[in-house]
């Protein structure tokens, strides 16, 4: 596969159980989009299950996600319900086999698929559907990467110290023409850009 950069587009449904009707809008769900990077790519499709009260759940998705990525140009590399989490995700990883996978990819994938899950309606609680493509590289450069990892773990390196740290770890809020600003416990750090040498996606504390 080579050194390669891909973003994966997720969509974060916290559905919400209103008593609420009008003639012309029926609310079941609010999404809003984020981005992530993962790593590790299998040669075929790997599905796990952690939801141990609806081992149907999973094959179903499959079911609907495999001709969803067909009709798309891509693969379906792995299937995953994490149920420890709250709400639970629903990550599925694709790749597409005739180029390198992209984000673009990844966004079609996820508004075709979202839209087969709610009309299939087998998944009733809330939950985040993650739409990935594995790849390497987790350094953020783009106006765009920062904010669209806006909320997401990351480490900043410095130049110099900062505050007598070199490394520092947080969630990322934001990043403007002069610092990058992390929420690190609850207080808000701003690190100078010029003393920055990157800033990566910290999946250990994701």
């Amino acid at each position: 596969m080579g050194n390669r950069t891909f973003f994966a587009a997720s969509i974060l449904k916290k559905c919400a159980k209103l008593k609420l009707e009008t003639s012309y809008l029926r609310v079941r769900c609010k999404t809003s989009w984020k981005i992530s990077l993962s790593q590790g790519v299998g040669t075929s499709p790997l599905f796990l299950l952690e939801l141990p009260h609806d081992s149907s759940l999973v094959p179903q998705i499959i079911d609907l996600a495999t001709p969803v990525a067909e009709d798309l140009g891509l693969e379906v590399v792995k299937v995953v319900f994490h149920t420890n989490q709250s709400p639970p995700v629903l990550r599925v990883d694709i790749r597409n086999p005739t180029q390198d996978t992209g984000l673009n990819d990844c966004e079609r994938m996820s508004r075709n698929l979202e839209a087969n899950l709610d009309a299939a309606a087998i998944i009733t609680d809330a939950y985040v559907l993650e739409v990935s493509s594995p790849g390497i590289s987790q350094e953020l450069k783009t106006d765009r990467e920062f904010i669209s990892f806006k909320g997401f773990p990351v480490k900043v390196y410095t130049s110099s110290p900062h505050q007598g740290h070199s490394e520092w770890n947080g969630k990322l809020v934001s990043r403007d023409e002069n610092n990058v600003y992390l929420n690190k416990k609850g207080r808000v750090i701003e690190i100078k850009r010029s003393n920055i040498q990157s800033v990566q996606l910290d999946e250990e504390r994701d």
